[in-house]
């Protein structure tokens, strides 16, 4: 009965939209906000008059089955259409509940990705380079701009740690299972036995703020400059060129020297800050919120291990889902990857409707 009554707020609300629309009073402000409103209920408005109106089409088709006096050819016609529409409000009253979840601000921005190398030594820093390899061809498929913030290699080629800047549309709500522990099972280059190493990666998505989404302090700054060193930096190592910005009030410090620019190292740096301070009060949000129940398909905890890539088994399995896909190959190509994540896209909505 809640959901009914909800429903038909919704219903009510369109109507009074469509009249606020059609007056001659409104201005142009109040125009733009109930116009962006009105659409958004546009998109579900005709489902919720079907499921508003089943229980009358039920009460007479269960009428006509009823009645004895009924043609039986008629009866059986009611019967088949009694049944499709039980169905279809079976897929309306779901897509309904699922069109009330909140949602989440953070959904339609763009992603700061951040890859680390984990256990395994040089052949997790190979393991590393291939994860933002296959994140930059998925880029590439959406035609997502994709651009690196800052990248450290290792001596094996492999990265060490690589932080991009992801735009396009709805990119933290495709991205933002990615973030945990990505295992991979491999026989390295440089094992003459055959044997199958373990190495890790840490993958942590972020949303990407802007300055007027969170207001930091100047007062809550320490920024120190340094020179430049290191893989990327025998260029602008003559100057102090390298940033590093603490928040002094929750100890977050970030350093960026890949640009021979102070002023574009500091730029960048505060990008970063924003992405992580804006997560950390998220994270903390999110956990008063949910104290008396975890999901299944967490976003922010890093330590937990999400994903295996056996590569002697051709497999990629989310542990989340007890998802396997037996298309290794493709999923770092990019060409399976939105099987993956519209499954755990899925997964979470079926928790959230749990919740609800």
């Amino acid at each position: 009965m809640i959901l009914q009554k909800t429903i038909e707020d919704l219903i009510k609300k369109h109507s009074d939209l469509e009249k606020d629309l059609s007056s001659v009073d409104i201005d142009k402000k109040q125009f733009a906000e109930k116009s962006k409103e009105y659409s958004h209920l546009s998109e579900i408005i005709e489902d919720a008059k079907k499921y508003i109106s089943f229980n009358s089409n039920k009460t007479e088709l269960e009428k006509i089955i009823n009645e004895k006096s009924s043609d039986e050819e008629l009866q059986k016609m009611a019967e088949t259409e009694l049944s499709d529409l039980k169905a279809q409000y079976q897929k309306i009253e779901k897509k309904l509940k699922l069109f009330l979840l909140p949602k989440d601000e953070a959904d339609k921005k763009n992603a700061i990705i951040e890859i680390r190398a984990g256990t395994g030594g040089l052949e997790a820093s190979l393991f590393a380079s291939d994860l933002f390899k296959m994140y930059e061809k998925v880029s590439n498929k959406k035609k997502w701009s994709l651009e690196l913030i800052s990248i450290s290699r290792s001596e094996a080629g492999g990265l060490k740690e690589v932080i991009a800047s992801i735009k396009g549309i709805n990119i933290y709500s495709t991205l933002k299972y990615e973030s945990g522990v990505h295992r991979v099972q491999r026989v390295p280059d440089t094992e003459t036995q055959g044997r199958v190493h373990t190495s890790a990666a840490t993958v942590a998505v972020l949303p990407e703020v802007e300055e007027v989404d969170l207001k930091i302090n100047d007062s809550d700054l320490r920024i120190d400059v340094f020179r430049a060193g290191g893989p990327g930096g025998q260029s602008v190592n003559t100057t102090d060129s390298a940033v590093r910005i603490t928040h002094l009030p929750s100890g977050l410090s970030v350093s960026q020297q890949d640009e021979k620019s102070q002023h574009k190292n500091k730029a960048k740096g505060m990008k970063i800050l924003r992405a992580r301070l804006y997560e950390l009060e998220r994270s903390r949000i999110d956990q008063e919120r949910s104290k008396d129940r975890k999901s299944k398909i967490g976003t922010g905890d890093r330590s937990e291990r999400i994903r295996t890539y056996n590569f002697p088994q051709g497999r990629v399995t989310d542990h989340r889902i007890n998802l396997t896909l037996h298309k290794l190959e493709e999923f770092l190509e990019g060409e399976v990857f939105d099987e993956m994540i519209e499954s755990l896209t899925l997964k979470a909505q079926e928790e959230s409707l749990g919740n609800l």
